[in-house]
């Protein structure tokens, strides 16, 4: 039995340059350049226009570096070629944020101000004080560095203050019951 995600093959869009040097996996788009270590026992191989991800034997651990790679040469794949984004609303009276060079200071009730500055190859946007938008190549810088945001201050499940997904609900709880 082989990785049902591993046997599909990824469609490289047009304008994306792939390269396979043995075990070495590096892709080059619009948005950036990307580069992945295939792990042992995974093989990759271009054919047309499609990169094929394929298992060197049928044990457990390597079915599950199959699904791995492949979906990892994917995103990245996805990534260079359209980039990432994640988007987080900042809720609260005086809650905020605003440009600081390159990073975004927060105000978030606290007596002081935190400033993020973003990693290489990530790209904060701010379309209004109440809003954030990180970008990138990598989908999972991208995640992380909007986690990492989200983290200091997620919101709360009275009056949902705090820093949250865009597209993320929060499930609110009832206050204490007034006489």
């Amino acid at each position: 039995m082989a990785s049902h995600i591993g046997k599909l093959p990824i469609e490289i869009p047009t304008g994306v340059e792939v390269t396979i040097n043995g075990q070495e996996f590096a892709a080059k788009g619009a948005k950036g350049s990307d580069s992945y270590t295939i792990p042992e026992g995974v093989t990759a191989k271009v054919e047309g226009n499609e990169i094929i991800v394929t298992a060197n034997d049928d044990l457990r651990p390597t079915r599950a570096k199959h699904g791995l790679a492949r979906s990892i040469v994917a995103s990245m794949v996805k990534g260079v070629h359209d980039g990432y984004s994640k988007s987080l609303d900042i809720v609260g009276t005086g809650y905020r944020a605003q440009m600081k060079g390159n990073g975004i200071e927060f105000s978030l009730g606290y007596s002081h101000t935190i400033t993020v500055n973003p990693p290489e190859g990530i790209t904060l946007e701010l379309p209004n004080p109440n809003q954030v938008i990180v970008k990138g190549t990598d989908k999972q810088a991208v995640g992380q560095v909007a986690a990492n945001i989200r983290k200091l201050r997620a919101p709360e499940p009275y009056k949902g203050k705090g820093i949250k997904y865009s597209d993320e609900v929060i499930r609110r709880k009832a206050g204490k019951a007034g006489k």
